[in-house]
């Protein structure tokens, strides 16, 4: 097939909101990256540090498993994650009380520490990646959870 035989329901890349999703993501991405270099952290063991920081407000019986729900997570990728964490010696894990199938998942004051800072310099870089004066951040965020919502069940 030629490429001049080739149909595309959008006339530009520009006309494409997964085109642009993902040229924004890879922008998006490159600026975590460098706010997280410093405190030897990956954009992924930032989230899981994250959701644990969340679900650590309400319960003190995290486990694996509650950090793969909370961020749309695969199990498998969480778990070898955590590893990773673990020996940093930003979490640790322990026996749950009452599933002896689970482990319980904690914050270390390093990996406390750690995520305070990580915390403060990935928020400043979202707040200096999404400031343009004409850019509704509320309205933004309500579209990406209506979003995140209809396709999360996919």
């Amino acid at each position: 097939m030629k490429s001049k035989d080739i149909h595309f329901q959008f006339k530009s890349p520009e006309d494409s909101p997964g085109y642009l999703l993902g040229q924004m993501t890879i922008l998006w991405q490159r600026k975590q990256k460098r706010a997280l270099d410093p405190l030897d952290l990956t954009h992924t063991q930032f989230v899981l540090l994250a959701a644990l920081a969340w679900l650590a407000k309400e319960n003190d019986a995290v486990t694996q498993i509650d950090i793969a729900n909370q961020g749309n997570a695969d199990r498998m990728m969480v778990s070898k994650v955590l590893r990773t964490l673990e020996e940093k010696k930003f979490i640790t894990r322990s026996e749950h009380k009452t599933d002896t199938r689970a482990k319980t998942i904690n914050l270390t004051p390093l990996g406390g520490s750690v995520f305070q800072k990580a915390l403060i310099a990935v928020e400043n870089a979202d707040l200096e990646f999404f400031s343009t004066p004409d850019l509704d951040l509320s309205a933004l965020n309500f579209t990406m959870l209506k979003l995140i919502n209809k396709n999360r069940e996919d």
